[in-house]
């Protein structure tokens, strides 16, 4: 195993052994990134690809400013932005609404499966999908989301907020817990 450094000579040398080894080095983690912005594997698997086709043809462009894993990270994340951006929908924050729950027991996110929990993400609108993935998993602010999607801080923020209850919608029917009142 090649050390970063070398392995990023490397692949600024177009050496395709390096380039293998830099995919087979980050493309599962990618995957899983590129997962959480997709409706499908299918299309977590073209973003992966076209990602990948980024790297190789910036990697000269690599300033060792920061780690290699974020520098590609970030490549993984815009490539799929681009292609979500023509998918997104904006929600007034009148849509977002709390529904009067009457739980008798509490659900944590570890009585959930990975698959299970990264399945109702993809099952969001496309806008809340990624703006959901954005602040609570990539860790973004509401107003780097609005910069890098080109709409309001408002628009992020109900969009989160439509995400999160369209989730926990999703996880007390997947354990059968009905809404309205008890009576």
């Amino acid at each position: 195993m090649e050390s970063e450094k070398a392995l990023i000579r490397g692949c600024q040398q177009g050496d395709r052994l390096s380039q293998r080894e830099l995919y087979d080095r980050f493309a599962g983690q990618m995957l899983a990134i590129s997962k959480r912005y997709s409706k499908s594997e299918l299309e977590a698997e073209d973003i992966l690809q076209e990602s990948f086709i980024k790297i190789f043809r910036n990697i000269s462009n690599f300033r060792e400013e920061s780690s290699l894993y974020f520098w590609i990270k970030r490549i993984v994340v815009n490539t799929a932005l681009n292609s979500q951006r023509s998918k997104l929908y904006s929600f007034p924050m009148s849509d977002v609404y709390e529904l009067p729950l009457h739980v008798g027991e509490k659900f944590t996110l570890a009585d959930f499966h990975f698959e299970e929990l990264l399945q109702m993400v993809r099952e969001l609108p496309d806008g809340c999908q990624t703006i959901f993935n954005l602040f609570a998993i990539e860790g973004y602010t509401h107003r780097d989301i609005a910069g890098m999607l080109g709409i309001s801080e408002g628009t992020s923020k109900s969009q989160y907020a439509r995400a999160r209850s369209l989730l926990q919608e999703k996880i007390l029917k997947e354990k059968g817990v009905t809404y309205g009142s008890s009576e």
